[in-house]
């Protein structure tokens, strides 16, 4: 139900890597099959978990691997229609109540997606330069987070179409972001903190302008 979407939230600190076991396709849908060992810890059908990004509901579970289905809007808006047999993506499970928030506030709906426009080594670093539309860009800011792949990261640098991230060796390892080609589509979900604050200074929702008081009244 509704409630329940709200409710559920990621850190965008990725638990592990999986890999696809199968995809099926339907004729706008895909059901996907997962191998993964420690998200299926305590996981039940009707659970919750972020694949590259992307919450999944999980419809089964089997011997070392756990089913979703993909609904046709989400395959249109994020890159998880192009995966194949053997991909490999990250997974999170969503987070428990009271649990230990580590990265920031993921929800797990993709706001669109990116692409990869360069890679390059800094020492033990790895600068990744994303290239995306102006839906968004514009939320996109200097120490800024944003979730790329579900992954949690600082924006080190933006300029126009194209954002900068610095992926340290620990991300590198276990992510698979740094594994990707130039090209390739990642899912980008913006931080939620300047969505809000957009909403609340947009004309059509508050004529007196953002104040201490308004963001008090709305939870900051």
């Amino acid at each position: 139900g509704k409630h329940r979407e709200l409710t559920i939230m990621f850190t965008g600190i990725i638990e592990e890597t999986g890999k696809i076991k199968s995809v099926s396709k339907g004729m706008r849908s895909v059901i996907l099959e997962i191998e993964a060992n420690k998200v299926l810890e305590g996981t039940i059908p009707g659970d919750s978990i972020a694949v590259n990004g992307v919450c999944l509901t999980v419809t089964g579970i089997g011997d070392g691997y756990f089913a979703a289905d993909v609904m046709p809007e989400t395959v249109r808006c994020t890159g998880l229609g192009t995966l194949r047999n053997g991909d490999r993506v990250n997974l999170e499970r969503a987070l428990p109540l009271g649990g230990r928030l580590g990265g920031h506030i993921v929800t797990g709906h993709i706001d669109g997606t990116g692409r990869i426009a360069a890679f390059e080594k800094d020492d033990n670093a790895v600068w990744v330069t994303v290239s995306a539309g102006q839906d968004i860009m514009k939320y996109i800011i200097r120490k800024g987070s944003v979730a790329i792949d579900g992954i949690s990261l600082t924006v080190a640098d933006v300029g126009g179409g194209y954002f900068r991230v610095s992926v340290i060796p620990h991300t590198q390892s276990e992510t698979v972001l740094v594994s990707k080609r130039i090209g390739d589509t990642v899912n980008l979900e913006n931080d939620m903190l300047a969505k809000y604050v957009e909403a609340f200074v947009s004309p059509e929702k508050t004529s007196g302008g953002l104040s201490l008081d308004f963001l008090r009244e709305n939870g900051f």
